[in-house]
């Protein structure tokens, strides 16, 4: 399998790469943050944003699009409130024109439309029309963040699919890759004999299925 890490990490489903992230011991799986639409798949480096309550008088939402790179990924940390949006059809729009991968909320979005629409990809913990302006300000930019349980450094692979959002610390890349490489050949194995014949449990005791998740 040729080309870089990110690129080829980004042709395996969420559900290999938390495999692969289990067997490490690390968590990476985006607790309760769900595909807006369906089809999406996502893959980029994390542009972090961290949220707070607004302070008095009130600090603003940010325009932290702007220095996003085109193939990253924002990454939005609301503290799970579902009280109130931090991201709409503005940004959708000017996101999707500039190349951004997508966005993860740790929260909720609005304007939904507009990202179905422009096959948008946005992963968040649901929808609500709600504006956080006047509600939540911008703490920090390009800071750690917690994103469903799990805490996502400026840089780290984000990758998205059907199932959820996964993340991969840029410290454990390579070895995240040569188990989720592992991982699916033996599925595919797996999948060969009990699809030629084979009683489902004696493909699995071939190719250890019960261990693949297993950390050494």
């Amino acid at each position: 399998m040729t080309g870089t890490v990110d690129e080829r990490l980004a042709r395996f489903s969420t559900a290999t790469i938390s495999d692969a992230l289990d067997r490490l011991g690390r968590t990476g799986s985006l607790l309760g943050i769900a595909p807006l639409g369906p089809g999406q798949r996502m893959a980029g480096r994390a542009y972090t944003v961290r949220y707070v309550s607004a302070s008095t008088p009130p600090g603003t939402v940010g325009d932290y699009l702007d220095d996003v790179p085109a193939g990253g990924v924002v990454v939005l940390d609301n503290d799970g409130r579902t009280d109130c949006t931090v991201w709409g059809d503005i940004l959708t729009a000017v996101a999707n024109a500039r190349g951004v991968a997508g966005t993860v909320i740790d929260g909720v979005c609005r304007d939904v439309h507009r990202a179905l629409d422009l096959a948008y990809p946005i992963y968040s913990c649901g929808r609500f029309m709600r504006t956080g302006k006047d509600r939540v300000e911008v703490a920090e930019v390009q800071g750690p963040v917690n994103i469903g349980g799990v805490q996502v450094r400026p840089g780290d692979l984000l990758i998205g699919d059907q199932d959820g959002v996964v993340a991969v610390p840029q410290d454990c890349e390579e070895q995240v890759l040569a188990v989720a490489e592992e991982i699916a050949e033996r599925e595919d194995g797996i999948l060969r004999m009990a699809l030629a014949g084979s009683s489902v449990a004696e493909a699995r005791a071939m190719y250890g299925y019960h261990n693949l998740q297993r950390k050494a």
